[in-house]
Protein backbone atom coordinates (compact mmCIF):
# COMPACT_ATOMS: atom_id res chain seq x y z
CA UNK A 1 0.00 0.00 0.00
CA UNK A 2 1.11 3.18 -0.61
CA UNK A 3 -1.02 5.40 1.67
CA UNK A 4 -1.39 8.45 -0.71
CA UNK A 5 2.51 8.99 -1.03
CA UNK A 6 4.21 10.77 -3.97
CA UNK A 7 6.63 8.90 -6.41
CA UNK A 8 9.41 10.99 -4.87
CA UNK A 9 8.20 9.71 -1.06
CA UNK A 10 8.39 6.45 -2.29
CA UNK A 11 11.49 7.01 -3.24
CA UNK A 12 13.10 8.37 -0.46
CA UNK A 13 11.12 5.57 1.73
CA UNK A 14 13.11 2.91 0.02
CA UNK A 15 16.48 4.61 0.21
CA UNK A 16 15.58 4.80 3.92
CA UNK A 17 14.42 0.86 4.08
CA UNK A 18 17.64 0.16 1.91
CA UNK A 19 20.01 2.53 4.74
CA UNK A 20 18.01 0.99 7.57
CA UNK A 21 19.39 -2.73 6.28
CA UNK A 22 22.75 -2.39 5.45
CA UNK A 23 24.03 -0.03 7.60
CA UNK A 24 22.07 0.41 10.89
CA UNK A 25 20.68 -3.38 11.17
CA UNK A 26 23.79 -4.44 12.09
CA UNK A 27 25.00 -2.19 14.59
CA UNK A 28 21.40 -2.18 16.54
CA UNK A 29 22.55 -4.34 18.91
CA UNK A 30 25.78 -3.09 19.92
CA UNK A 31 24.73 0.27 20.32
CA UNK A 32 22.34 -1.00 23.19
CA UNK A 33 24.91 -3.17 24.41
CA UNK A 34 27.48 -0.49 24.75
CA UNK A 35 25.19 2.17 26.13
CA UNK A 36 27.96 3.96 23.65
CA UNK A 37 26.26 6.88 21.56
CA UNK A 38 27.17 5.54 17.63
CA UNK A 39 29.30 7.79 16.24
CA UNK A 40 29.70 6.02 13.35
CA UNK A 41 26.16 5.97 12.51
CA UNK A 42 25.78 9.72 12.77
CA UNK A 43 28.72 10.26 10.28
CA UNK A 44 26.68 7.62 7.51
CA UNK A 45 23.39 10.17 8.45
CA UNK A 46 25.04 12.66 7.41
CA UNK A 47 27.12 11.51 4.55
CA UNK A 48 23.26 10.03 3.27
CA UNK A 49 21.83 13.68 3.63
CA UNK A 50 19.00 12.32 6.11
CA UNK A 51 20.05 14.88 8.80
CA UNK A 52 18.74 18.58 8.51
CA UNK A 53 16.36 17.56 5.71
CA UNK A 54 13.65 20.16 6.60
CA UNK A 55 16.10 22.73 6.98
CA UNK A 56 15.15 25.40 4.29
CA UNK A 57 17.20 25.66 1.08
CA UNK A 58 18.48 29.09 1.80
CA UNK A 59 20.28 27.80 5.02
CA UNK A 60 21.84 24.71 3.13
CA UNK A 61 19.42 21.82 3.86
CA UNK A 62 16.50 20.20 1.67
CA UNK A 63 13.39 22.20 2.48
CA UNK A 64 11.57 18.66 2.98
CA UNK A 65 8.72 18.36 4.71
CA UNK A 66 8.03 16.54 7.84
CA UNK A 67 5.99 13.47 5.93
CA UNK A 68 9.74 13.26 4.58
CA UNK A 69 11.11 13.15 7.69
CA UNK A 70 8.48 10.43 9.03
CA UNK A 71 9.16 8.46 6.53
CA UNK A 72 12.70 8.01 7.13
CA UNK A 73 12.53 7.90 10.81
CA UNK A 74 10.01 4.44 10.59
CA UNK A 75 12.32 2.80 8.81
CA UNK A 76 15.17 3.81 11.01
CA UNK A 77 12.85 2.83 14.04
CA UNK A 78 12.86 -0.90 12.41
CA UNK A 79 16.83 -1.54 13.08
CA UNK A 80 17.75 1.00 15.71
CA UNK A 81 15.62 3.42 17.88
CA UNK A 82 18.73 5.17 19.14
CA UNK A 83 19.21 6.34 15.22
CA UNK A 84 15.54 6.64 14.62
CA UNK A 85 15.99 9.43 17.52
CA UNK A 86 18.92 10.80 16.14
CA UNK A 87 16.92 11.32 12.74
CA UNK A 88 14.00 12.64 14.90
CA UNK A 89 15.95 15.85 16.65
CA UNK A 90 18.31 16.41 14.05
CA UNK A 91 14.78 17.05 11.49
CA UNK A 92 12.33 18.68 14.22
CA UNK A 93 11.89 19.66 17.72
CA UNK A 94 14.49 22.63 18.73
CA UNK A 95 15.78 22.89 14.92
CA UNK A 96 11.76 23.27 13.83
CA UNK A 97 11.62 25.79 16.71
CA UNK A 98 14.71 28.37 15.36
CA UNK A 99 13.36 27.83 11.58
CA UNK A 100 9.97 29.17 12.75
CA UNK A 101 11.30 31.85 15.15
CA UNK A 102 14.64 32.54 15.29
CA UNK A 103 16.40 35.38 13.65
CA UNK A 104 19.32 34.95 10.48
CA UNK A 105 22.12 34.67 12.28
CA UNK A 106 20.05 31.98 14.69
CA UNK A 107 19.09 30.39 11.80
CA UNK A 108 22.83 29.83 10.47
CA UNK A 109 24.07 28.62 12.99
CA UNK A 110 21.63 26.09 14.11
CA UNK A 111 21.74 24.75 10.49
CA UNK A 112 25.67 24.72 10.23
CA UNK A 113 25.52 22.55 13.19
CA UNK A 114 23.18 19.99 12.58
CA UNK A 115 24.12 19.75 9.28
CA UNK A 116 27.24 18.83 10.47
CA UNK A 117 25.54 15.96 12.12
CA UNK A 118 24.91 17.69 15.59
CA UNK A 119 21.78 16.78 17.57
CA UNK A 120 20.62 19.72 19.03
CA UNK A 121 19.28 19.31 22.84
CA UNK A 122 16.17 21.26 24.00
CA UNK A 123 15.92 21.94 28.04
CA UNK A 124 12.64 22.40 29.38
CA UNK A 125 12.22 19.42 31.86
CA UNK A 126 13.46 20.06 35.88
CA UNK A 127 14.17 17.87 38.68
CA UNK A 128 11.11 19.25 40.54
CA UNK A 129 9.29 20.75 37.38
CA UNK A 130 8.83 17.88 34.65
CA UNK A 131 6.23 19.25 32.21
CA UNK A 132 4.59 21.68 34.93
CA UNK A 133 5.73 24.92 33.14
CA UNK A 134 4.44 26.88 35.82
CA UNK A 135 7.01 25.39 37.81
CA UNK A 136 10.06 26.48 36.24
CA UNK A 137 12.70 27.75 38.39
CA UNK A 138 15.63 28.09 35.64
CA UNK A 139 16.03 32.31 35.22
CA UNK A 140 17.79 34.30 32.57
CA UNK A 141 18.43 37.81 34.38
CA UNK A 142 19.05 40.46 31.64
CA UNK A 143 22.34 42.37 32.29
CA UNK A 144 23.47 44.95 29.18
CA UNK A 145 23.62 42.75 25.94
CA UNK A 146 23.12 39.30 27.74
CA UNK A 147 21.41 36.79 29.59
CA UNK A 148 22.39 35.44 32.34
CA UNK A 149 20.70 31.99 32.83
CA UNK A 150 21.42 29.81 36.20
CA UNK A 151 19.62 26.70 37.31
CA UNK A 152 18.98 23.20 36.43
CA UNK A 153 17.51 20.50 33.55
CA UNK A 154 16.98 17.54 33.95
CA UNK A 155 16.15 14.23 31.58
CA UNK A 156 17.89 15.88 28.86
CA UNK A 157 18.32 13.39 25.72
CA UNK A 158 22.18 14.17 24.02
CA UNK A 159 22.96 15.46 27.40
CA UNK A 160 26.90 15.67 27.12
CA UNK A 161 26.70 14.41 23.49
CA UNK A 162 24.93 17.12 22.06
CA UNK A 163 26.45 20.87 20.88
CA UNK A 164 23.51 22.60 20.10
CA UNK A 165 21.38 23.60 23.39
CA UNK A 166 17.59 25.32 23.21
CA UNK A 167 17.28 26.60 27.05
CA UNK A 168 13.66 27.40 28.42
CA UNK A 169 14.00 29.76 31.30
CA UNK A 170 11.74 32.67 32.86
CA UNK A 171 13.22 36.11 31.63
CA UNK A 172 13.85 38.98 33.44
CA UNK A 173 14.42 42.33 32.84
CA UNK A 174 16.94 44.62 34.39
CA UNK A 175 14.72 45.83 36.75
CA UNK A 176 13.97 42.29 38.06
CA UNK A 177 10.25 42.34 36.55
CA UNK A 178 9.59 38.90 35.68
CA UNK A 179 8.46 38.95 31.57
CA UNK A 180 7.74 35.02 30.75
CA UNK A 181 9.55 32.67 29.50
CA UNK A 182 11.61 32.81 26.53
CA UNK A 183 14.55 30.15 24.40
CA UNK A 184 17.70 30.49 24.54
CA UNK A 185 20.86 29.43 21.87
CA UNK A 186 23.60 28.22 23.58
CA UNK A 187 26.78 26.03 22.22
CA UNK A 188 28.53 23.64 24.35
CA UNK A 189 32.47 23.77 24.42
CA UNK A 190 31.54 27.72 23.50
CA UNK A 191 29.22 28.64 26.62
CA UNK A 192 31.20 29.07 29.66
CA UNK A 193 28.45 27.98 32.54
CA UNK A 194 27.31 24.81 31.12
CA UNK A 195 27.76 21.64 32.64
CA UNK A 196 26.70 18.09 32.60
CA UNK A 197 25.82 16.95 35.92
CA UNK A 198 25.63 13.25 35.50
CA UNK A 199 23.71 10.65 32.89
CA UNK A 200 21.10 8.42 33.92
CA UNK A 201 20.80 4.92 33.58
CA UNK A 202 18.10 3.56 31.17
CA UNK A 203 16.16 0.43 30.29
CA UNK A 204 15.85 1.42 26.70
CA UNK A 205 17.43 3.45 24.44
CA UNK A 206 21.01 2.93 26.03
CA UNK A 207 22.74 4.26 23.23
CA UNK A 208 21.22 7.69 23.43
CA UNK A 209 22.42 9.65 26.89
CA UNK A 210 19.80 11.19 29.24
CA UNK A 211 21.25 13.54 31.05
CA UNK A 212 21.06 16.50 34.14
CA UNK A 213 22.84 19.45 33.59
CA UNK A 214 23.65 22.92 35.16
CA UNK A 215 24.02 26.43 34.13
CA UNK A 216 25.84 28.52 36.48
CA UNK A 217 25.88 32.16 35.16
CA UNK A 218 25.90 31.52 31.75
CA UNK A 219 26.01 34.24 29.53
CA UNK A 220 24.23 33.83 26.50
CA UNK A 221 24.52 37.31 23.97
CA UNK A 222 20.98 39.01 23.51
CA UNK A 223 21.28 38.28 19.77
CA UNK A 224 21.23 34.42 20.77
CA UNK A 225 17.24 34.82 22.59
CA UNK A 226 14.63 33.18 20.75
CA UNK A 227 11.41 35.44 20.90
CA UNK A 228 8.66 35.24 18.56
CA UNK A 229 6.33 37.54 17.66
CA UNK A 230 4.37 37.91 20.78
CA UNK A 231 7.38 38.40 23.26
CA UNK A 232 8.19 36.31 25.93
CA UNK A 233 4.68 37.27 27.86
CA UNK A 234 3.09 34.38 25.42
CA UNK A 235 6.50 32.73 24.49
CA UNK A 236 6.54 29.73 25.56
CA UNK A 237 3.08 28.59 23.63
CA UNK A 238 4.66 29.92 20.58
CA UNK A 239 7.80 27.78 21.08
CA UNK A 240 6.14 24.97 22.23
CA UNK A 241 3.46 24.85 19.45
CA UNK A 242 6.93 25.16 16.99
CA UNK A 243 8.17 22.24 18.86
CA UNK A 244 5.52 20.10 18.44
CA UNK A 245 6.90 18.58 15.25
CA UNK A 246 8.76 16.19 17.82
CA UNK A 247 5.66 14.42 19.02
CA UNK A 248 4.76 13.59 15.65
CA UNK A 249 8.41 12.10 15.31
CA UNK A 250 8.23 10.77 18.80
CA UNK A 251 4.90 8.91 17.88
CA UNK A 252 6.62 7.79 14.74
CA UNK A 253 10.02 5.67 16.77
CA UNK A 254 7.35 3.68 18.80
CA UNK A 255 5.26 3.29 15.44
CA UNK A 256 8.51 2.13 13.57
CA UNK A 257 9.48 -0.68 16.47
CA UNK A 258 6.35 -2.18 16.04
CA UNK A 259 6.64 -2.11 12.56
CA UNK A 260 9.82 -4.23 12.79
CA UNK A 261 8.52 -6.37 15.20
CA UNK A 262 5.75 -7.12 13.03
CA UNK A 263 8.45 -8.09 10.06
CA UNK A 264 10.36 -10.16 12.76
CA UNK A 265 7.08 -11.61 13.33
CA UNK A 266 6.08 -12.62 9.97
CA UNK A 267 9.31 -14.06 9.07
CA UNK A 268 9.19 -16.49 12.05
CA UNK A 269 5.79 -17.88 11.32
CA UNK A 270 6.89 -18.41 7.55
CA UNK A 271 10.27 -20.29 8.98
CA UNK A 272 8.93 -22.19 12.04
CA UNK A 273 7.16 -25.54 11.59
CA UNK A 274 5.18 -27.33 13.49
CA UNK A 275 2.85 -30.27 12.43
CA UNK A 276 4.77 -30.33 9.21
CA UNK A 277 4.16 -27.23 8.02
CA UNK A 278 4.57 -23.60 8.48
CA UNK A 279 3.19 -22.44 11.68
CA UNK A 280 1.90 -19.48 8.93
CA UNK A 281 -1.09 -21.62 7.89
CA UNK A 282 -2.82 -21.54 11.46
CA UNK A 283 -5.65 -19.45 11.00
CA UNK A 284 -5.18 -18.39 14.95
CA UNK A 285 -1.87 -16.00 14.30
CA UNK A 286 -2.67 -15.47 10.67
CA UNK A 287 -5.63 -13.65 12.62
CA UNK A 288 -3.07 -12.24 15.12
CA UNK A 289 -1.34 -10.83 12.00
CA UNK A 290 -3.65 -9.19 10.89
CA UNK A 291 -4.91 -7.53 13.35
CA UNK A 292 -1.52 -6.42 14.23
CA UNK A 293 -1.50 -5.20 10.63
CA UNK A 294 -4.65 -3.32 11.11
CA UNK A 295 -3.97 -1.33 14.24
CA UNK A 296 -0.29 -0.46 12.66
CA UNK A 297 -2.03 0.86 9.41
CA UNK A 298 -4.39 3.02 11.76
CA UNK A 299 -1.41 4.50 13.36
CA UNK A 300 0.68 5.01 10.23
CA UNK A 301 -2.32 7.11 8.46
CA UNK A 302 -2.75 9.14 11.72
CA UNK A 303 1.11 10.05 12.09
CA UNK A 304 1.06 10.91 8.08
CA UNK A 305 -2.04 12.73 8.47
CA UNK A 306 -0.14 14.74 11.58
CA UNK A 307 2.75 15.00 9.53
CA UNK A 308 0.86 16.30 6.46
CA UNK A 309 -0.48 19.08 8.49
CA UNK A 310 2.41 21.11 7.97
CA UNK A 311 4.16 21.52 5.00
CA UNK A 312 8.48 22.22 4.62
CA UNK A 313 9.54 24.69 6.90
CA UNK A 314 6.78 24.83 8.99
CA UNK A 315 4.60 25.93 6.41
CA UNK A 316 0.84 25.38 5.73
CA UNK A 317 0.70 22.38 2.67
CA UNK A 318 -0.94 23.09 -0.35
CA UNK A 319 -4.68 22.21 -0.06
CA UNK A 320 -5.21 19.08 -2.60
CA UNK A 321 -8.40 19.26 -4.61
CA UNK A 322 -10.18 16.53 -6.07
CA UNK A 323 -10.96 16.57 -9.76
CA UNK A 324 -14.37 14.91 -9.19
CA UNK A 325 -15.07 17.55 -6.31
CA UNK A 326 -18.29 20.03 -6.68
CA UNK A 327 -17.85 23.52 -7.55
CA UNK A 328 -20.65 26.20 -7.19
CA UNK A 329 -21.58 28.26 -10.36
CA UNK A 330 -20.81 31.79 -9.93
CA UNK A 331 -23.28 33.04 -12.34
CA UNK A 332 -25.64 35.76 -10.73
CA UNK A 333 -28.91 34.09 -11.58
CA UNK A 334 -27.76 30.51 -10.66
CA UNK A 335 -25.37 31.25 -8.02
CA UNK A 336 -26.82 28.29 -5.40
CA UNK A 337 -26.27 25.78 -9.01
CA UNK A 338 -24.05 22.83 -7.78
CA UNK A 339 -22.26 21.30 -10.91
CA UNK A 340 -20.72 17.77 -11.37
CA UNK A 341 -19.62 15.91 -13.96
CA UNK A 342 -23.11 13.94 -14.52
CA UNK A 343 -24.78 16.43 -15.05
CA UNK A 344 -22.50 17.76 -17.77
CA UNK A 345 -24.64 16.42 -20.59
CA UNK A 346 -27.50 18.84 -20.19
CA UNK A 347 -25.22 21.93 -18.50
CA UNK A 348 -23.60 25.08 -20.48
CA UNK A 349 -20.23 25.58 -20.52
CA UNK A 350 -20.13 28.28 -18.00
CA UNK A 351 -17.12 31.43 -19.14
CA UNK A 352 -17.22 32.23 -15.18
CA UNK A 353 -13.80 29.98 -14.63
CA UNK A 354 -11.19 31.43 -13.12
CA UNK A 355 -8.55 33.36 -15.50
CA UNK A 356 -6.46 30.38 -17.10
CA UNK A 357 -8.17 27.06 -16.01
CA UNK A 358 -10.76 25.38 -18.33
CA UNK A 359 -14.36 26.60 -18.16
CA UNK A 360 -16.84 24.82 -15.89
CA UNK A 361 -19.87 23.41 -17.14
CA UNK A 362 -22.05 25.01 -14.27
CA UNK A 363 -24.89 26.76 -16.24
CA UNK A 364 -28.07 25.74 -16.57
CA UNK A 365 -29.22 26.48 -20.37
CA UNK A 366 -32.41 27.17 -18.89
CA UNK A 367 -30.18 30.56 -17.15
CA UNK A 368 -30.90 34.11 -19.04
CA UNK A 369 -27.57 35.06 -20.19
CA UNK A 370 -26.48 36.80 -17.08
CA UNK A 371 -22.78 35.71 -16.17
CA UNK A 372 -20.59 37.85 -14.43
CA UNK A 373 -18.15 37.21 -16.77
CA UNK A 374 -20.31 38.55 -18.95
CA UNK A 375 -20.64 35.21 -21.46
CA UNK A 376 -22.97 31.91 -21.06
CA UNK A 377 -22.53 30.03 -24.24
CA UNK A 378 -25.05 27.39 -24.73
CA UNK A 379 -24.78 23.99 -26.11
CA UNK A 380 -26.89 24.12 -29.71
CA UNK A 381 -28.70 21.38 -28.53
CA UNK A 382 -29.48 23.16 -25.32
CA UNK A 383 -33.38 22.24 -24.00
CA UNK A 384 -35.05 24.44 -21.42
CA UNK A 385 -34.98 21.77 -18.84
CA UNK A 386 -32.85 18.37 -18.49
CA UNK A 387 -34.35 15.57 -20.43
CA UNK A 388 -36.29 13.78 -17.60
CA UNK A 389 -34.78 11.04 -15.39
CA UNK A 390 -35.90 7.49 -14.78
CA UNK A 391 -37.79 8.27 -11.97
CA UNK A 392 -39.47 10.92 -13.64
CA UNK A 393 -40.81 8.60 -16.15
CA UNK A 394 -42.60 6.95 -13.45
CA UNK A 395 -46.52 7.36 -13.50
CA UNK A 396 -45.82 8.19 -9.43
CA UNK A 397 -42.64 10.14 -9.06
CA UNK A 398 -41.24 11.95 -6.13
CA UNK A 399 -42.76 15.27 -5.01
CA UNK A 400 -41.11 16.91 -2.19
CA UNK A 401 -42.61 18.39 0.76
CA UNK A 402 -42.39 22.43 0.47
CA UNK A 403 -42.33 24.54 3.84
CA UNK A 404 -43.19 21.46 5.83
CA UNK A 405 -46.81 20.81 3.51
CA UNK A 406 -47.10 17.44 2.38
CA UNK A 407 -48.01 17.10 -1.63
CA UNK A 408 -51.61 16.89 -2.55
CA UNK A 409 -53.14 13.64 -2.04
CA UNK A 410 -54.87 13.13 -5.64
CA UNK A 411 -54.39 9.53 -7.47
CA UNK A 412 -53.08 6.51 -6.62
CA UNK A 413 -50.31 4.25 -4.59
CA UNK A 414 -48.89 7.15 -2.60
CA UNK A 415 -51.34 10.19 -3.17
CA UNK A 416 -49.05 11.41 -5.49
CA UNK A 417 -50.16 13.26 -9.00
CA UNK A 418 -49.75 11.29 -11.77
CA UNK A 419 -47.95 14.09 -13.90
CA UNK A 420 -44.57 14.17 -14.83
CA UNK A 421 -43.05 16.58 -13.08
Amino acid sequence: MTLGLSPDELALQARAREFSQSVVRPRGAAIDREEQYPWDIVRALTDAKFVGMTIPLEYGGQGRSFLDTVLVIEEMAKSCTVTARIVVETNMGAISTVMAYGGEAQKRRAAELVLSGDKPAICITEPDAGSDAAAMTTRADKRGDVYVINGRKHWITGGGVSRLHLIFARVYDERGEELGIGGFLAVRDEAKGLRVVRREPTMGLRGMPEGELEFEDLEVPAAMALVPPSGFRRGFADLMNAYNSQRVGAGTVAMGIAAGALDHAVDWTKSREQFGRPIAEFQGLQWMLADMQTQLTAARLMLYAAARSRGPGGSSPPRRRSASSTTRCRCLVHAGTRATSRSSAWRATCACSPSGAAPRRCCAPSSPQRCSAGNCRRPATATSRPPPGPWQRSKAPYLPRVRGRSAPRSGAGWGLPSANL
